[in-house]
């Protein structure tokens, strides 16, 4: 893979910018519009790690600060403005990688922000949304309440989850994904947590349970990169 980032800025509304980091390898054959999770923003070691497996699998990505990311606060963005940015980030990658199939997701925080974008109004040109760890719940919360706009969604998506995911125990996880039938996908990653860490008794490191991840993804979006009849 040879190939580097490229810095960007998005506009998300008139006075206001993000950075973004475009990462597209030789032969590339789909592009996948990612944001980051609620505490660490698109340089994240676990991003970078994301982005650089993906383009080794032949897969673009674009990741973006959330504006609250950019101007380096700790509060998260109301959804609103959450979801501003996605649509902006979403239509910047169509102008840079519109040739590929579209994907759209996040980690945690941003991939609930994208599926509730998508649940209010379809993301132009995104075939299918990826969630590295849908935040189904608060930690020590549980609740399904956060899925409840994923039945608006029309387009497959796929949950790549950990079995250790304090964020989306799987007896409500499991049902939620059940319920949405056929356009939707769930990948446990055996003893992971919610950011796909395993501990050493599991006999596994990060980097392997990573490496099924996105080979799990990779496989996924050639599945679902055919335009629909």
């Amino acid at each position: 893979m040879n190939a580097s980032a490229q810095q960007l800025t998005i506009e998300v509304a008139k006075g206001s910018a993000v950075s973004a980091l475009l990462l597209r390898p030789p032969q590339a054959r789909a592009a996948y519009v990612f944001a980051h999770g609620a505490g660490a923003g698109m340089t994240h070691a676990a991003m970078t790690a994301i982005a650089e497996g993906l383009a080794e699998r032949g897969i673009a990505t674009l990741r973006y600060q959330f504006p609250y990311m950019e101007k380096g606060s700790k509060r998260p963005d109301s959804p609103a403005v959450a979801h501003a940015a996605v649509r902006a980030a979403v239509a910047d990658a169509a102008r840079h990688c519109g040739d590929l199939p579209l994907f759209a997701g996040g980690k945690s925080f941003g991939g609930r922000m994208t599926s509730q974008a998508q649940a209010i109004a379809p993301l132009e040109g995104v075939r299918g949304l990826v969630f590295l760890g849908f935040p189904l719940h608060p930690a020590g919360k549980p609740s399904n309440e956060r899925a409840k706009h994923l039945g608006q969604v029309d387009i497959p998506m796929l949950f790549l989850q950990g079995t250790r995911d304090a964020l989306a125990e799987l007896s409500l996880l499991e049902p939620v994904v059940k319920e949405l039938g056929p356009r939707a996908t769930l990948h446990l990653a055996k003893d992971a947590d919610h950011s796909f860490h395993v501990l050493k008794s599991s006999g596994r490191n990060d980097r392997e349970v990573l490496a099924e991840v996105l080979d799990t993804f990779a496989a996924w979006v050639t599945k679902n990169s055919s335009p629909s009849p």
